[in-house]
């Protein structure tokens, strides 16, 4: 094996070297002006990107696979790369080839993962890029979310199901985990994130919580309010470790780490987060609600608004805080218009400080940093001046930087190029060095036109011109007709068909300062504008600051705008157990109305004394799902502090909302829909509190029509008799039979979706109204997805002639009946009975909090059978 690796060229045993260094990633190699990938990562990159894949010679080794691209398409490559699932490292030149005459010394400077990327072009500008970290122990999990392109930096830990609720919320590009837990991590989350796994010994003693320490220059995590969360900080400490380990160590822009209070916000598991489609959507190209929300003037707001939607606020005062300011601005329409282009010119403050802290910004992007502060400064005089106090606030704790923005001003050239290299950046006068060796270089570029007019006028040459190339500099070209008036002294260097080329000793002396000054112009702009750099990093913490506070005003401007452009109206929040909404709409559904139509409005009113559950029946496409989904977004809504799409709103604070919308499917998982269906119901009745809100659609449609009603009766039973938790229920069904629920429980109320019947056509009149409906006209609905007259006909005929047999129907309503009687007949009956006493013992023995379905639904099959005999 060594035997081979001498025979490989030089170039080849310094790649294989640095490779072996980042298994698993794919190495862009700098040869000259080129990224060069080899082997496997040539076969990779040629397939991902759509290069040439070519071979090449490999000394007197075997040949090897290669593939490339120019340097400066770097930007455009290696965002291919990074989508792809593919872990970059970027291995460049880290000496001037000219410097030396072995090969050039190289070594990679950024590893790129999903999770750890600074490339605008990798980002989305609308949301965060998190890379989460995970730390299991026992019962409890440790997790770290921090997005390095904005500085921002948290942490928490729970049970796996919050955790779970975190990693929905916050959908990170990437998880790192210890690699000894990839069952736990498989069983708890699946395959649907971007993983990689660490060793074990960074998880190990006080290592992690030492590199918080050295990170933030403290001696205690106190100050940050984690210092109780042991598994939070294990999982952070790791998550910088990684970050080190990619290659990123500028991290002074990391200023913070903040505990993500738990207590603060409404919970919205993952199935809701994905019921309700807040941010994403199983169906391709539907619109989401933040795609009805968002019309934010800057990127920090877009992602802002965000997290707002998937946390909204489950405390009475900062919600009415959000609302009141949001209530002022729609009555001030100046100085909305104001606001709005004062935050477009501020731009992406969050991740421009990030890249000053990085080290990788731009002469242009420190140009929009001054641009930034002098409209924040704008923006603060505007708060200050308002009556509104959480506006006053917000303009008190805004620093324009004043120092900063006018080092700038002074420092940096008014329009100056993205590229150093370009020259030009830093202004005259700040430099007497600069400003020499300018008037050297250019001014000497003015002198050598005035010799080519000098030497013309000598020698009678009219055609005579000062040209340059790169093989022998500056030049006299005279024409071959003048070549006789050519002055001794000259010497030629070159002939051409219609020329010769000429130098002179006044010419190489003018070259040398012109070239010489060039070159230390370059290297004296770079160390100027670097100290500029500098000297900014040191304002990153109020700088980001005004970052949050412009964001937060950004997302309240931007609910204001909506709320005047989509008719919604302020909702009365309060700490009452009461939904009341009047008039009510989808905010996604009725922007997708077509032309003229209008969205049909529905009240709904839910509390814990009269009315805590409304079973919902009406045909299938009557709207009951779209109605049960537009309550969820008008109560989430109103905890964001927006206004609501509705009439009117009286919302009592809800801490959680549940939702089981829909059949989904998890077959990848070997999971039916049922499972998922009972999957979900299990996460809502485990998990109910006094202030839940729960939506049902559907329960039950995955098993046998029997199974189904017995399942989705006893939940709505269930849920009925929680003393301590009367959570408010919406409950959707397709079985009428449910309706029956009413007559025994006095707080289940029935409404139906109605339609209109004219002739053998029904139309959908979407309207909630009291009492159950007896049709779910299922065959209408199949006429009009388009099935064959045939198919139809013959469904009608065998629709009549079970009716016939099951009478009516009543034989399930009778049969449920009975049950009903035996409960109340139980009761009165002596327990002497065999039979009860047998059931009572069953029922006894059972364990609620861990019996799974499939189980409950054979306990149910024992007992019916012991009740026949």
């Amino acid at each position: 094996m060594a035997k081979d690796a001498t025979k490989e060229t030089p170039l080849m045993q310094q790649y294989n070297q640095i490779k072996v260094k980042y298994p698993g990633a794919l190495l862009l190699f700098r040869v000259g002006d080129f990224y060069e990938t080899f082997g496997e990562d040539a076969i990779k990159a040629a397939g991902i990107l759509g290069i040439v894949l070519t071979r090449r010679a490999n000394g007197a080794a075997t040949h090897i696979e290669l593939a490339g691209f120019p340097h400066h398409s770097l930007d455009t490559y290696l965002p291919k790369l990074v989508r792809a699932g593919q872990r970059v490292a970027i291995c460049d030149q880290l000496e001037d080839p000219k410097t030396t005459k072995t090969i050039v010394k190289r070594g990679v400077t950024e590893l790129v993962t999903p999770g750890v990327a600074i490339n605008d072009n990798i980002l989305h500008q609308k949301s965060n890029n998190y890379l989460a970290s995970l730390y299991f122990e026992k019962n409890s999990i440790g997790i770290a979310l921090i997005d390095i392109s904005t500085g921002e930096f948290l942490t928490a830990q729970g049970s796996s199901e919050y955790i779970d609720k975190l990693l929905q919320s916050f959908s990170p590009s990437e998880i790192i985990y210890p690699r000894s837990r990839q069952q736990d991590f498989k069983e708890n989350y699946g395959d649907r994130f971007y993983t990689y796994t660490l060793d074990e010994w960074p998880y190990s003693g006080d290592y992690a919580s030492e590199v918080l320490l050295k990170h933030f220059g403290v001696k205690s995590l106190k100050g940050f309010g984690i210092d109780k969360l042991t598994l939070g900080i294990v999982a952070a400490g790791v998550a910088l470790h990684y970050l080190n380990e990619t290659e990123h160590r500028n991290l002074q822009h990391i200023s913070g780490i903040s505990r993500i209070e738990e207590d603060r916000y409404l919970w919205l598991d993952r199935y809701s987060v994905r019921n309700l489609e807040l941010v994403g959507s199983a169906n391709e190209n539907a619109l989401t609600l933040v795609d009805v929300l968002d019309h934010t003037c800057s990127p920090m707001g877009a992602r802002l608004l965000r997290r707002w939607i998937v946390m909204p606020l489950k405390e009475l005062k900062p919600i009415n805080d959000r609302l009141g300011v949001v209530e002022y601005l729609i009555a001030e329409e100046e100085l909305r218009e104001t606001l709005k282009q004062n935050i477009r010119l501020i731009g992406d403050l969050e991740r421009l400080i990030s890249k000053i802290g990085l080290q990788k910004v731009n002469p242009r992007e420190v140009c929009q940093l001054k641009k930034a502060l002098l409209a924040i400064d704008t923006i603060k005089k505007i708060g200050e001046t308002s009556v509104s106090l959480p506006l006053q606030a917000i303009a008190a704790q805004l620093n324009p930087c004043t120092l900063i923005s006018e080092k700038i001003e002074k420092e940096l050239s008014a329009e100056p190029p993205v590229m150093l290299v370009k020259g030009g950046v830093m202004s005259e006068g700040i430099n007497e060095e600069l400003d020499r060796l300018r008037k050297i270089a250019f001014g000497g570029k003015g002198y050598l036109l005035e010799i080519q007019k000098r030497e013309a006028e000598l020698t009678g040459i009219p055609s005579l011109k000062v040209s340059f190339n790169n093989v022998f500099g500056y030049y006299l070209e005279v024409t071959h007709s003048h070549r006789d008036k050519v002055p001794s002294e000259w010497i030629r260097k070159q002939t051409l068909v219609n020329a010769e080329r000429y130098i002179t000793p006044e010419l190489k002396e003018y070259e040398e300062q012109i070239l010489g000054a060039e070159e230390k112009i370059l290297a004296l702009e770079t160390r100027l504008y670097n100290d500029l750099v500098y000297s900014l990093a040191e304002y990153i913490k109020p700088i980001q600051l005004n970052a949050q506070l412009v964001a937060r005003l950004d997302v309240l401007l931007n609910f204001a705008t909506i709320s005047i452009k989509n008719y919604y109206v302020k909702p009365d929040m309060n700490d009452s157990r009461v939904i009341d909404i009047k008039g009510g709409r989808h905010p996604v559904i009725e922007k997708n109305l077509p032309l003229g139509e209008e969205y049909i409005t529905n009240d709904v009113f839910l509390d814990s004394e009269t009315q805590q559950i409304i079973i919902i029946t009406g045909p299938n496409m009557a709207g009951k799902s779209a109605l049960l989904r537009q309550t969820g977004l008008i109560v989430l809504m109103a905890q964001m502090g927006c206004f609501v799409p509705a009439k009117a709103a009286s919302i009592g604070l809800v801490d959680k909302i549940f939702t089981r919308v829909g059949a989904s499917d998890n077959l990848s998982s070997g999971e039916s829909t049922f499972m998922v269906e009972m999957n979900e119901t299990a996460s809502i009745l485990n998990n109910l509190s006094d202030r839940s809100l729960i939506l049902l659609d559907e329960i039950g449609r995955g098993t046998s029509t029997y199974d189904g009603i017995s399942i989705a009766w006893s939940i709505a039973e269930f849920l009925h008799n929680q003393p301590a938790a009367r959570a408010k229920t919406l409950f959707a069904t397709h079985y009428h039979e449910l309706n029956e629920l009413s007559n025994s429980f006095n707080r289940i109320k029935n409404f139906n979706v109605s339609v209109k019947e004219v002739g053998h056509t029904i139309i959908f009149l979407r309207k909630l109204v009291p009492g159950g409906s007896e049709h779910s006209f299922g065959i209408h609905v199949a006429k009009l997805a388009g099935m064959p007259q045939k198919v139809l006909t013959r469904a009608n005929e065998i629709l009549k002639k079970l009716e016939n047999e099951r009478t009516g129907g009543e034989h399930i309503k009778e049969s449920i009946r009975k049950v009903q009687k035996q409960a109340v007949q139980m009761q009165m009956f002596s327990i002497d009975d065999p039979v009860l006493v047998k059931i009572r013992d069953t029922l006894n023995n059972l364990d609620v909090n861990t019996l799974t379905p499939v189980e409950a639904l054979m306990k149910l099959d024992e007992i019916q059978r012991v009740i026949k005999g």
